[in-house]
């Protein structure tokens, strides 16, 4: 499996913070080790939630923006064709086309 760059970074914070969050809920006292380790959990849970909804997300907001900018040039140029176009990768802004 060949990841982007960009991706290896995103994983290796994300790997680092969320480690560093567990050593630090076991290296609390005992008696507030049970909120940390809870805490710990949930953060990683979100983590794990924003990385699961983002292509999601972003492909959302990509089809209205496509549909805006259609609009835009239908309206804009009327009996004109044109093609929209994107550059396709990690490296690329999604929202530009």
């Amino acid at each position: 499996m060949d990841f982007h760059p960009i991706t290896v970074i995103e994983i290796m914070f994300t790997v680092t913070l969320i480690s560093t969050l567990f050593i630090i809920a076991f290296l609390i006292p005992k008696t507030k080790r049970k909120i940390g380790l809870y805490t710990a959990s949930r953060i990683t849970a979100l983590v794990l939630l924003f990385f699961i909804l983002r292509p999601f997300w972003i492909n959302y907001h990509v089809s209205v923006k496509k549909e805006q900018l259609t609009l835009y040039l239908e309206k804009q140029f009327p009996n004109e064709k044109w093609q929209i176009t994107q550059n396709i990768g990690r490296q690329y802004n999604p929202y530009i086309f």
